[in-house]
């Protein structure tokens, strides 16, 4: 699909400097063109750390730097993101309502009930289950696990609608969901052990690959759940 840069900077109301940086940013890898956003992604979380170290720098200038370090991960982290949800009433919205909602990575993991990360951490409790390290089995498995990794699609899921059964999808992280009922699992991935990396429980969906770093077949599980 080709972009009108035109009309895209009208409706922002914004004039880009650089046309071509954002064509790149705006153009995902499955367009299979020789530039794409992956970089910018990668650049983007930097200076997004950066900026954010910046500021907690200027606003405790006499703090030590493990008191910083601690302060920054208190920004993004499982309680934070809780607090944040509750905020936003969206227990109303995804219980009550019945709202589909999709959680991607860490999204999914805050659907259990507890999680044990550096500290443990309370969820939303929505599918009941806990969230712990992976094992690596004596270093003989990296973490995070970074990197595509084959899918087992265990049972229909309206969000793998046309996605064939292995099927590779982007994955990082170093924690697993581990569900009480096993119903819920719609996919799982084999590194170290047999990991759940999908669930479906009514109009609640999870992934714990990102979809969205996933080329065309991940575009096509978001147009999935967008269409529900």
């Amino acid at each position: 699909m080709k972009i009108d840069i035109y009309n895209f900077q009208k409706d922002l109301k914004i004039k880009f400097k650089s046309k071509s940086l954002l064509l790149r940013a705006l153009t995902h890898k499955s367009a299979n063109l020789e530039y794409n956003n992956e970089k910018l992604e990668f650049l983007g979380d930097r200076v997004l750390g950066l900026v954010v170290s910046k500021k907690l720098y200027e606003l405790f200038p006499n703090e030590k730097v493990g008191s910083l370090d601690k302060k920054l991960a208190s920004l993004v982290n499982k309680n934070k993101c809780l607090e944040i949800g509750n905020s936003l009433n969206l227990k109303e919205f995804v219980i009550t309502k019945k709202k589909p909602l999709l959680g991607i990575c860490v999204g999914l993991q805050m659907f259990a009930d507890i999680g044990y990360e550096e500290t443990e951490t309370k969820g939303l409790g929505w599918i009941p289950g806990k969230v712990s390290k992976i094992d690596n089995q004596n270093r003989k498995y990296k973490l995070p696990h970074i990197g595509w990794n084959q899918i087992n699609i265990v049972k229909e899921s309206k969000i793998f609608k046309n996605i064939e059964n292995n099927s590779h999808m982007y994955f990082v992280h170093s924690y697993e969901f581990i569900p009480e009922d096993k119903n819920v699992i719609s996919a799982t991935t084999d590194y170290s052990s047999n990991i759940v990396c999908s669930v479906e429980k009514e109009n609640i969906f999870g992934t714990q690959f990102h979809p969205e770093k996933s080329d065309k077949l991940g575009l096509q599980i978001i147009k999935n759940f967008l269409n529900l």
